[in-house]
């Protein structure tokens, strides 16, 4: 695909680590696991992966903050856009990448610089796709929504999200996990009257109040809602909890963190209401609230993909940036390689086979037509 490139910022050369994109993919995969990113601190990656995507011909290089982005116009009737993002939870003595057998072990080859390094791959061998090709690699998906680097995009070059289809490498242990659930965060207050504690009854205990409040929450059924033919399930619960002012004090105030995983077939504002109307008679502040996404199956060329790559669909049960697509009505799905359920633990590693075959079945879909 080699380049004009229109950056923000470009990075200082010397210092910035070397990535060689046409090595396998295990070999980039362990490259990018071996230069640390945890959130907030993608800066060295970002610029590595600037840096090599600026070598690349006929590709067009944008940098946003610690966003990295590059696209082609070759004129095709289609684009396709391929995301990952760039920054990992805190490493956890799980530096540097190893091998074992089958697995690479290492912190963020899961969550998702396998991933990462398919698309780094494809931008750098991929010779003349069926589609236009946009590549974006984006800081701070793991921490609060406000920070996430994709929504940094969205606001300031909105216009290099659009395609007509964007698959979201995420770990999904090779299936196709469609649409995202939505996810808010309130915090749930009880007060009470401060008063010392070696004369109790004066006061009111905010921390026995908050009792009321775990509760419900013990007592909540989690719902399962159908969407488009796909179980995605509910989740309510207590995430943290803070009271107390001091050993001789009735505290006035108790706050509970709560977390809501709710369904594609509720919006933002129902999420609220539902737990507004749950905690009835407690006061609310709402922290975070990331929109839910609905599977899309039905636009046609989601059902091109998902025919081609002939793996299972499933629900995401978690949030992932496929809602920042569906917010701009582009068709988004989860696809990557890795099981999602050794993101973010000690232990974390992918199947070299896995990313190996997520590479081969994404290039040969990229190569063709389908329509």
């Amino acid at each position: 695909m080699t380049s004009s490139s229109a950056t923000d910022a470009h990075p200082a050369p010397g210092s910035i680590p070397e990535l060689d994109l046409t090595t396998d993919v295990i070999t980039l995969t362990e490259s990018l696991v071996n230069i640390p990113s945890v959130s907030g601190s993608e800066k060295i990656l970002a610029d590595a992966v600037q840096q090599a995507l600026a070598k690349i011909s006929g590709l067009e290089v944008l940098r946003c903050g610690n966003a990295v982005l590059a696209r082609t116009q070759a004129g095709k009737d289609r684009r396709i856009v391929l995301a990952g993002h760039l920054d990992t939870v805190p490493i956890a003595d799980n530096l540097p990448a190893a091998r074992d057998g089958d697995r690479l072990v290492g912190c963020g080859t899961t969550d998702m610089k396998a991933g990462d390094a398919i698309i780094l791959r494809i931008a750098a061998t991929l010779e003349n796709p069926a589609y236009d090709m946009t590549f974006i690699f984006y800081d701070n998906e793991e921490v609060a929504a406000s920070l996430n680097g994709l929504g940094r995009v969205a606001r300031e070059y909105r216009h290099w999200l659009y395609g007509d289809l964007a698959v979201i490498m995420e770990p999904t242990n090779g299936l196709l996990e469609a649409g995202c659930q939505g996810t808010a965060r309130a915090i749930v207050r009880a007060t009470g009257k401060r008063a010392h504690s070696a004369r109790s009854w004066l006061g009111v205990n905010a921390i026995h109040k908050a009792s009321e409040i775990l509760r419900r929450l013990e007592q909540y059924e989690p719902q399962t809602h159908i969407v488009d033919g796909l179980e995605y399930p509910e989740g309510l619960n207590a995430v943290k909890i803070e009271g107390g002012v001091a050993g001789n004090v009735i505290p006035d105030e108790c706050a509970v963190t709560v977390n809501f995983r709710y369904a594609p077939d509720r919006s933002a504002a129902d999420a609220e209401k539902f737990m507004v109307d749950f905690f009835e008679g407690y006061d609310l502040e709402f922290t975070d609230n990331a929109q839910s996404a609905a599977p899309g199956l039905s636009h046609e060329i989601m059902q091109e993909f998902v025919g081609f790559i002939g793996a299972e669909v499933v629900a995401k049960v978690a949030w992932t940036d496929v809602a920042r697509f569906a917010a701009f009505k582009i068709p988004a799905i989860n696809f990557g390689p890795g099981d999602p359920g050794l993101a973010h633990t000690r232990e974390e590693w992918v199947s070299m086979d896995l990313v190996r075959e997520g590479e081969r079945k994404l290039r040969d879909f990229l190569s063709q037509a389908t329509s």
